[in-house]
């Protein structure tokens, strides 16, 4: 428009006998390059289907697309064994391929990202529920013990034989956690209550935890928990007549009768966080444990059937987790051998419930290896 205005001006003051010169042509300018999207991959334990952890996960990445549009372009593997070999050859591939942020979901890969981080200095990974990190790979998880303690204290109000049963995946402190935390609940109601285990020792492997919930509930068990990611358990729960939790995501479409509530996490949360973080450039190693205060678990999806006594308990005690005037993990926290694990009013740290190898009163049984 400059240059047009400055003509104009020229013809104006020029002899009137004078032909007006043309004005010189002006060529559009030419619009910005647009950025090449942010290439982010999940690499998931799983199946996607439509219920469980990694369906969780999948939730969160497409809250990612939502969120930031074309500046990303999201993809994952699903299906990824925790093996070195498989697990490297992925991440590594995924590198190569040009994705500049990576998530690895599952607790098996922590050794393989480590590895393949340090091949590809310029490309940032995060891990899901390990402990390692470095330059560019960080540690994330959910305070999963929150939502399964939330479980408890309904599975300690709803139970009418006092036994409750938990379909566990791989013994480490993070499901043992979870054990002590549901039974924690449970006896913060019924003092009586009592916790059997089954181990699958796999995270996803519907039949085995059919077979496993089949086993609690032909020892009595009414109520169900699970650390596992299918929902065969809530589905068996659902054919046997007896109560059940979602875990990780609402599983009410696979047994509305014995679904009471589920454990949910959010994971949109943090990955809206960090892709964030890549693209403004702020993303740095770090360590992340997200809970209730911070909207990354919570417990809802509850029964109809629910009494509204016990959904009260539940808001109750999850204002009292957020605002700390109730710490789940507060002592006297006492084994199932007697022994003392936490002090009368002391309260456990990170670095006490990242290292739990103990099942606390009430759950029966001595935890593997």
């Amino acid at each position: 428009m400059l240059v047009a205005l400055t003509a104009a001006t020229l013809i104006g003051c020029g002899k009137k006998e004078e032909a007006a010169a043309p004005a010189a042509a002006v060529a559009p300018a030419a619009a910005p390059a647009k950025a090449d999207p942010l290439k982010v991959a999940f690499v998931y334990i799983g199946p996607v289907g439509d219920a469980g952890w990694t369906f969780a996960h999948d939730k969160g990445r497409k809250a990612v697309d939502e969120k930031f549009g074309d500046k990303v372009k999201t993809t994952f593997v699903e299906n990824v064994p925790e093996s070195a070999a498989d697990a490297e050859r992925v991440f590594r591939q995924l590198a190569v391929d040009g994705n500049k942020l990576i998530f690895g979901t599952s607790f098996g890969y922590m050794e393989a990202m480590l590895k393949v981080a340090k091949e590809f200095p310029d490309v940032k990974f995060e891990h899901a529920t390990g402990f390692k990190t470095a330059d560019n790979l960080a540690q994330y998880d959910v305070r999963t013990y929150e939502g399964a303690y939330l479980a408890g204290v309904v599975a300690g109000k709803i139970s009418k034989s006092g036994k409750l049963g938990v379909v566990g995946s791989v013994p480490i402190p993070e499901v043992i956690r979870n054990i002590d935390a549901f039974t924690l609940g449970a006896r913060s109601v019924n003092p009586k209550a009592t916790t059997r285990v089954v181990w699958v020792n796999k995270w996803f492997d519907p039949g085995k935890e059919r077979e496993a919930a089949t086993t609690l509930i032909g020892q009595g068990v009414d109520v169900l928990m699970q650390n596992t990611d299918s929902a065969a358990v809530v589905q068996t729960a659902q054919e046997k007549g007896v109560a059940a939790f979602g875990w990780d995501s609402d599983m009410t479409s696979f047994g509305a009768k014995a679904h009471q509530a589920a454990s949910m996490i959010n994971w949109g949360v943090y990955y809206d966080k960090r892709v964030g973080q890549v693209l403004d450039g702020t993303w740095k190693t770090d360590t992340s444990w997200l809970g209730l205060k911070d909207d990354g678990i919570d417990l809802g999806a509850f029964n109809p059937s629910l009494p509204d006594d016990v959904k009260a308990l539940v808001a109750e005690r999850k204002k009292a987790i957020i605002d700390g005037s109730a710490p789940i993990w507060k002592g006297p926290v006492i084994d199932n051998t007697g022994k003392e694990q936490v002090a009368k009013d002391a309260v456990a740290d990170d670095a006490f419930l990242h290292g739990i190898k103990f099942y606390v009163q009430g759950v029966e049984g001595k935890v593997p290896g």
